[in-house]
């Protein structure tokens, strides 16, 4: 609802603008142009997300995304001790940890869904301490493969779409320990209330 309301802001603010300056042929040629990128860049991205998707797929299928998820039941067990209880919530979490870490934010969302709908049973309608931190661990994800990022930058022309890695995980490893930090702060002081 407050995105539409930006979004219409933006739109009228343009709108009267190229009125009072004359220039609405400009207004309307780059919203033209700008739908016709969308849709273009739209069509690129669905081809390398579609490939990665299926990535994702024959690495369930081999096993490799069971080995990533067994590899991060330890720490999720650490993390979230209340959700590791039951087997089910703890999958799933394993699974959005391990689709997040390969950059298929759009698979793991439905997994990330399942868990804290799972997680969020006998909170009364208030979100528990775990409950916030698998929104910080969605939120703030570590990234080795930031397959999203690197398809919109081939979309945008990028000949080496993937030379941002480092910086990539440098930054998603410091914006975990930040929100991992700041949610347990505000866990520890929230409880003192």
């Amino acid at each position: 609802m407050a995105m539409t309301r930006i979004w219409t802001g933006m739109v009228t603010a343009a709108l009267i603008c190229g009125l009072i300056t004359g220039k609405i042929d400009a207004v309307s040629a780059a919203a033209m142009e700008g739908a016709q990128t969308a849709v273009e860049l739209s069509l690129s991205m669905a081809g390398v997300l579609c490939l990665w998707s299926g990535v994702m797929e024959i690495m369930e299928r081999c096993g490799i995304a069971a080995g990533l998820a067994r590899l991060f039941r330890p720490v999720l067990r650490r993390l979230l001790p209340q959700a590791a209880k039951d087997e089910e919530t703890l999958a799933a979490l394993t699974a959005n940890v391990s689709a997040n870490l390969l950059g298929l934010g759009n698979a793991a969302t439905p997994l990330g869904i399942r868990a804290a709908r799972r997680m969020a049973v006998g909170c009364g309608g208030i979100a528990s301490d775990e409950l916030c931190m698998l929104v910080v661990l969605n939120t703030a994800s570590i990234q080795l493969l930031p397959t999203t990022i690197a398809s919109v930058r081939a979309a945008a022309g990028s000949a080496t779409p993937f030379d941002i890695l480092p910086a990539v995980w440098l930054s998603s490893v410091l914006s975990v320990v930040a929100g991992l930090c700041a949610a347990k702060l505000l866990s520890r002081t929230g409880g003192k209330r």
